[in-house]
């Protein structure tokens, strides 16, 4: 076991993937020398060459139209953009070719590729670098959407999403970087793709998140625990494909429901989880389910970000009205 920060954890997967398959291939902008804007991809370029860490030029559409190209004839590439309000640049490249390459070609080709990209508020960015769009997404057949919440996470899911055959967006939150750091193992695991996880155990009302927001979200829980409320708390981790199965069974379980993303709230993710519950388990929930989200603007300007994104008392307020039930 080792202690890593997140940043830590996701640049030694990328070395340790890289060292067990040759045809993985990073791309992006000044992944290189720079080692990324974040030193995800610190010292990469040196162990590996140029010709297997590669500096591209600044046009998003190019490094993912170049990594489509080159899953679809054999190589495993991980493409970063730097930050996931760019995104914008890369979706036809996303969602008209990579997501549907298997389809279109009728199981004769495939894109085993990756797209890594921090997201995510709390950090006082500029315009278009803290965007949450993973909303987007969810709306492409044939893409997986990846989250991690913890460094144990990233590792385990990183790798997964790697050797998996199919393209994954795998965000990043800026946030949990360097927030804190956790034992690592050394050695390989995976994290199954489309298995949520459990973080806490409870019996009174659930809480769904996923990414930035599950560190929140459990300190939340703990401080009702005084209360003598037990919240379950759900990691998603991946949202595409959702975990139907864990979602249901918590619903089930503790009856009250509330999700928590910092996503805007119309067409975002937790409205199809919403959906989800309220069609297969309707009959169980003493309440309705409350969302605590983003609100439905352009992500705000620094001095105000602390406000629009949830906080605890936002999350507090909706578990009161939720027990009200």
């Amino acid at each position: 076991m080792t202690l890593l920060t997140m940043i830590e954890a996701i640049n030694l997967t990328l070395k340790k993937e890289m060292e067990r398959d040759e045809r993985i291939i990073l791309l992006g902008e000044d992944i290189g020398k720079n080692g990324g804007v974040f030193r995800a991809t610190d010292g990469l370029q040196a162990a590996f060459g140029p010709e297997r860490v590669v500096d591209t030029p600044i046009a998003e559409s190019a490094i993912v139209g170049a990594a489509v190209g080159m899953a679809a004839r054999g190589l495993r590439p991980v493409a970063e953009i730097q930050f996931f309000g760019f995104i914008y640049e890369a979706m036809d490249q996303m969602a008209s070719q990579a997501a549907r390459l298997r389809f279109r070609s009728g199981g004769r080709l495939s894109a085993p590729m990756v797209i890594r990209a921090p997201f995510g508020g709390g950090v006082k960015t500029p315009e278009l670098h803290s965007d949450s769009l993973e909303g987007l997404f969810l709306h492409s057949p044939g893409l997986k959407v990846v989250m991690p919440s913890s460094p144990y996470d990233a590792k385990g899911l990183l790798t997964a999403a790697i050797r998996e055959n199919d393209p994954v967006l795998f965000l990043e939150p800026m946030k949990l970087y360097r927030a804190f750091k956790q034992e690592v193992p050394e050695h390989d695991y995976l994290i199954e793709l489309g298995k949520a996880n459990v973080v806490k155990q409870g019996e009174d009302l659930t809480i769904i998140t996923w990414g930035p927001t599950v560190p929140l979200v459990r300190q939340v829980a703990e401080q009702w625990e005084q209360q003598n409320i037990s919240i379950e708390v759900v990691d998603l981790r991946t949202i595409s494909p959702i975990d139907e199965d864990t979602v249901l069974e918590s619903a089930k379980k503790t009856g009250r429901v509330i999700i928590v993303h910092e996503a805007v709230k119309t067409g975002g993710p937790g409205a199809e989880i919403s959906a989800l519950i309220n069609e297969k388990a309707l009959f169980y929930l003493s309440a309705p389910i409350l969302r605590v989200t983003g609100f439905d603007t352009p992500y705000p300007v620094p001095s105000v970000e602390d406000d629009w994104l949830p906080n605890a008392q936002r999350i507090s307020q909706s578990i009161q009205e939720v027990l009200a039930h």
